[in-house]
């Protein structure tokens, strides 16, 4: 086993250890995010394993229950009697996570073993993982030919001969990858950004200028933390958000498993959409921008050559911004299932330990998500508005058309 390996393995065991209160959606969405992360994967790759996992999780809770509509394409999965629903979700997001991480798999037997420990019955055991097994393997297949390991051909812009920095950018085979629930990639696609010599465009360039630099005498400290507490992306971002609309008194577990896969399937397509727009666009981001404003046409904007970011500027175009359709995704879902009476959201911040912020409402979270990106100094004010507005779309439809609630006629049968 390797180092990386050994260490998941750790971390797993001491979440299945000391979670008893934890229901399996929750333990294994923290073997999945901490997996992820082990493995490496680019934030966009992380939600996709992310609604993987989630999506077979809730086909197997749901065989068991069958209160909702399937996502397979295929006809339904069915469940013995009396199997497991918990057994069937563990070996489901087990086996899916062995697919896509298998160095790692080590570290998810140990994971699922403690999980079916806490199935007594032997035949209610049997039966649920059998059932996960079947709705991984669906799931696998479902997404085995998406595009996500096709080849990044992005070829940096230079002359013959002139060094360029040779990283390539984040998530340019992202922009053709197959959705989960949109019809294409470029289904919600915005129009283009404000052009350089507009008014609109001098006011975003300004703004991000004075209280996005990394030396800003304008930012605020509450505004420096909003920007530091957000730098964090990927799974990790938004799971403790999302577990607190989980942890709502009174809902079932076929309830928590639909939400989880709706919001993780809105927050992948999320990424495809943004990366379609932003390679469609290739905006430069503000740092560029800022250090070449002699160049933009502009009277109302000043070059600055040695401006810098608050954050480090992510590595791919700038327009729409990703952190804002993300949350605009999850926070529709969210608004869905619980219409007028949404839960209070929460979350600690990885990329600022020891930090909790809570919000009365999803609106709220959009907002400080937004202003974050603005204070980072990584996003203009538009490319915010844009990318939530963006997200919303995308929330709403994956709420509204996917995992329906099934009549009571048919889901008798």
């Amino acid at each position: 086993m390797s180092s990386r390996a050994r260490r998941v393995l750790e971390v797993t065991c001491l979440l299945l250890g000391t979670s008893a209160n934890a229901d399996v959606l929750s333990q294994w969405t923290d073997v999945c995010t901490d997996a992820v992360v082990a493995a490496k994967q680019p934030a966009p790759t992380q939600t996709r394993t992310l609604a993987m996992v989630q999506l077979a999780m809730f086909e197997a809770v749901n065989a068991v229950a069958g209160n909702y509509a399937s996502a397979l394409p295929s006809a339904r999965l069915t469940a013995d009697g009396g199997s497991s629903p918990e057994a069937a979700a563990a070996t489901a997001a087990h086996d899916v996570l062995a697919a896509v991480i298998p160095e790692q798999k080590a570290a998810f037997d140990t994971a699922l073993d403690r999980s079916l420990a806490g199935v007594s019955n032997e035949k209610a055991r049997a039966g649920g993982v059998a059932l996960g097994h079947r709705a991984a393997e669906a799931v696998v297949a479902l997404r085995a030919s998406d595009g996500a390991n096709a080849p990044n051909l992005y070829r940096p812009a230079t002359t013959p001969g002139v060094y360029v920095p040779t990283a390539l950018p984040v998530g340019f085979t992202w922009a053709r990858l197959k959705p989960w629930a949109m019809q294409s990639p470029a289904q919600f696609r915005p129009p283009a950004p404000p052009v350089l010599v507009s008014a609109d465009w001098a006011k975003d360039f300004n703004e991000i200028k004075q209280l996005g630099g990394k030396a800003s005498a304008s930012r605020t400290v509450a505004q420096t933390e909003v920007a530091r507490f957000w730098e964090m992306t990927g799974a990790p971002a938004y799971k403790e958000v999302i577990r607190s609309a989980t942890e709502v008194p009174g809902r079932t577990l076929v309830q928590n498993a639909r939400l989880l896969a709706q919001i993780s399937m809105a927050w992948a397509d999320s990424y495809i959409a943004v990366f379609d727009a932003k390679y469609t666009y290739n905006l430069w981001r503000p740092v560029t921008a800022i250090r070449n404003a002699d160049v933009d046409g502009n009277d109302g904007t000043a070059l600055d050559p040695a401006w810098l970011p608050l954050i480090d500027t992510p590595m791919h175009p700038e327009y729409p911004c990703a952190h804002c359709i993300n949350v605009g995704a999850i926070a529709a879902v969210i608004e869905r299932e619980f219409g007028a009476h949404p839960p209070t959201l929460r979350s600690t911040s990885v990329t600022l330990p020891g930090v909790t912020h809570s919000w009365k409402s999803p609106e709220d979270l959009i907002e400080e998500v937004s202003n974050a990106r603005v204070w980072g100094g990584v996003h203009y004010r538009n490319s915010t508005t844009v990318g939530v507005a963006m997200g919303r779309k995308i929330g709403a439809l994956v709420a509204g058309s996917t995992l329906q609630p099934r009549q009571a006629k048919e889901a008798n049968r």
